[in-house]
């Protein structure tokens, strides 16, 4: 156990010593480039100081400040994609969150590299055009070129077929990066931890008088009289009783009355039927609407308000997130048993504003003391109103799962195959006898097996491990992000979490013998070289020993570059030929697809060329291996001593002339554990038999 822990701190002082600060990311696009985007009557301002956002004003909108925003996914949400790297796009949406155009800038996903190359990308992305950020946008798992659909509020996006996992990755960059510019401009609220924010009863109508509204809360009441007044201001310059001197200490000041007209019940009993109707119809989707209104001896609007715009006496938050109210432009007709009013407004927030109507408010009112003319004293002092309508008008939609989890749940078929495969070759390796005591049942199982691993898990379900995941990770931790890339891609999730267990069970092979999509199409080459009786080769020890060992410097290479100089990392990866073979089905440029291809000749040749001496996926593999707690193939004190059958029938070369088992190198084909089991093969035991002697079986 002890080089196990020797091991174990080795790769991690290893890893630690590469992950460095990277670069910190940010976009590259100046004014000169969206200029190039944008042509009249559009026109593209100055970059804001306090967020990286471009406006876009319009000529024929002068007064009308902007009419869309402009800015790079990078800068609002460097979300890790599979290789690590952060998608960056540039995100147009108007004023209303609208998108406008999402086009591609720059990405480093290995399946559109010189793979399916961009342009299934680029059609992806240009699905958002005509969306709106309130609507919920997901991504599709079907294959085909079919349009977006809407199913109510939802919307689902043509994905692309081999690039589930990046393109939902994308999805929520360009969800990301467009909520935090709209929160920024657009007034969109924070989103809260509570969910989705509740929606409107239409079916429920509740008749209640104005005071019994009042008094149960469904309109809010704040009421001050002088003497509260006096007291706010008594530690202020300006303390002492009100300039009014007529008014007594207990008469009123002002009274605050404010109402969520959203709800038919409260709309209409203030409004009246017709003007709600009217009102529902005039704002738009997604828009809350407020009725604020004063009594008493003061106002809650300022002498110089103007309309249609927002009261500045009055202040509206939720959760601690400030939000707009602007006036509706619309003469309310004082509500039947209201007190007398000295002011009345409709009041209406942004439309992006992802306001709760269900959760309390924190209205604010600022009062204002002058004194002075030419240079006046001014002091101000604020009082709340907390309000929240009653929770019997609304209804809570379940909280949508986040898009990782859409991907598994759209994903369970596959999931639920795969796992029933790993769980027959659990089975199969933990009791290996009676499947390979018979040299053709266990051809038939193998075969079977890996046809199953290159067809569905790598075809199919896209299944292939690669040297991609481990670079992935070390880009993402070196430049401070996190690993939830990988939980968009559950089929590889699963198996890496099994090949995690196996390591401490079986070692490498259980990954490379059985499970890897190229290793199979790697034994099916080598089946066809023997239909057509090309003579199998080994190479010299001593250029075999090189060779593996040349396995570990692309390993440690290819991550070193990972953590210092990603970009060459990107190009040493297609040392890895799964992409052109498995991802991509081999539609790809041609050096690639020939490259694949002489490592498959190669294979006809020298048994599993690549797995062998050039894979770093596999020398990772064999690292991880080495946490293996116990020695599974059952060895005798003849194996080596003199028995040399099963070292020479090891096409994988793993056997040692001591009989000793290399894990390191065996992929676990069980050929070994079948002769050993078998009279007819095993020499010892045939020796032995012949002398009518028996030879007892035990587990090493």
């Amino acid at each position: 156990m002890q080089h196990r822990w020797r091991l174990l701190v080795f790769l991690a002082g290893w890893l630690l010593s590469f992950l460095v600060i990277a670069p910190a990311l940010a976009g590259t696009l100046s004014k000169a480039d969206l200029e190039r985007r944008f042509q009249p009557p559009l026109h593209v301002g100055d970059l804001a100081r306090d967020a990286p956002l471009w406006p876009i004003t319009s000529e024929l909108e002068p007064e009308a400040g902007p009419v869309a925003w402009a800015f790079e996914s990078i800068d609002l949400a460097p979300i890790p994609g599979f290789e690590g790297s952060p998608f960056n796009l540039l995100v147009v949406i108007d004023r209303k969150g609208n998108f406008q155009d999402v086009e591609l800038l720059r990405q480093h996903e290995p399946v559109f590299l010189s793979g399916l190359g961009e342009a299934p990308l680029r059609d992806f992305l240009r699905q958002y055009a005509g969306h709106n950020l309130r609507q919920e946008i997901t991504v599709s798992t079907l294959y085909g070129d079919r349009s977006a659909t809407r199913e109510g509020n939802r919307v689902v996006l043509d994905g692309v077929s081999k690039a589930t996992a990046s393109v939902r990755i994308a999805n929520q960059t360009v969800l990301t990066a467009a909520l935090a510019a709209a929160r920024a401009r657009l007034g969109l609220a924070s989103p809260q931890a509570q969910g989705p924010p509740a929606q409107v009863r239409e079916d429920v109508y509740v008749r209640r008088s104005f005071d019994e509204w009042v008094a149960t809360g469904g309109i809010g009441h704040l009421r001050l009289t002088y003497r509260q007044v006096q007291e706010l201001f008594a530690d202020s310059p300006l303390a002492g009783p009100d300039e009014d001197p007529n008014a007594q200490p207990d008469d009123v000041f002002i009274e605050l009355f404010v109402a969520h007209l959203n709800t038919p019940s409260l709309g209409r009993a203030i409004l009246g039927d017709g003007a709600y109707a009217r009102t529902m119809r005039l704002k738009e989707p997604g828009q809350n609407v407020w009725w604020v209104a004063s009594a008493g001896a003061h106002s809650f609007l300022d002498p110089d308000f103007v309309r249609g715009t927002a009261p500045a006496r009055l202040g509206l938050a939720q959760d601690g997130t400030p939000l707009e109210l602007r006036d509706f432009d619309l003469f309310p007709a004082p509500p039947e048993g209201a007190p007398p009013l000295n002011g009345a407004l409709v009041l209406r927030t942004a439309p992006l504003a992802t306001i709760d109507p269900a959760r309390p408010h924190h209205f604010e009112l600022t009062l204002v003391r002058e004194k002075g003319l030419i240079r006046p004293e001014v002091v101000l002092r604020t009082v709340a109103l907390d309000y929240a309508a009653p929770a019997n008008l609304f209804t809570r939609p379940p909280t949508p799962p986040p898009e990782w989890l859409l991907a598994w749940q759209d994903r369970w078929a596959e999931l639920t195959v795969i796992a029933i495969a790993l769980a027959l070759l659990s089975v199969v390796l933990a009791r290996p006898r009676w499947i390979s005591v018979e040299g053709r049942r266990l051809a038939i199982f193998r075969f079977a097996f890996l046809a199953f691993t290159l067809g569905y898990l790598g075809w199919y379900a896209q299944g292939q491990l690669s040297i991609v995941q481990i670079t992935g990770a070390v880009k993402s931790l070196a430049a401070g992000q996190n690993l939830a890339s990988f939980l968009y891609d559950p089929v590889s999730l699963l198996l890496i979490a099994f090949t995690g267990v196996s390591f401490l069970v079986w070692g490498r092979g259980s990954f490379c013998g059985w499970l890897c999509p190229f290793g199979a199409l790697q034994e099916f080459a080598a089946q066809l070289g023997r239909l057509l009786q090309i003579r199998r080769r080994r190479l010299p020890s001593p250029l075999a020993g090189i060779l593996t060992r040349s396995r570990y410097v692309l390993l440690f290479g290819l991550v070193a570059a990972a953590a210092l100089a990603p970009t060459w990392a990107e190009r040493g990866v297609e040392v890895e030929p799964f992409k052109t073979a498995i991802t991509v089905g081999f539609d790809r440029a041609w050096p690639f697809v020939a490259y694949a291809l002489i490592l498959l000749a190669l294979g006809m040749v020298y048994y599993k060329f690549f797995c062998r001496f050039l894979c770093p996926l596999g020398a990772a593999m064999a690292l991880g291996g080495k946490l293996r707690l116990w020695n599974w193939l059952p060895r005798r004190a003849e194996c080596g001593q003199p028995c040399q059958t099963c070292r020479h029938r090891c096409e994988y070369d793993a056997i040692e002339k001591s009989g000793a088992i290399r894990y390191d190198d065996c992929f676990q084909c069980l050929d070994c554990v079948g002769i050993y089991h078998d009279d007819a093969r095993c020499a010892p035991r045939l020796l032995l038999t012949r002398k009518g002697r028996v030879i007892p079986i035990r587990p090493a």
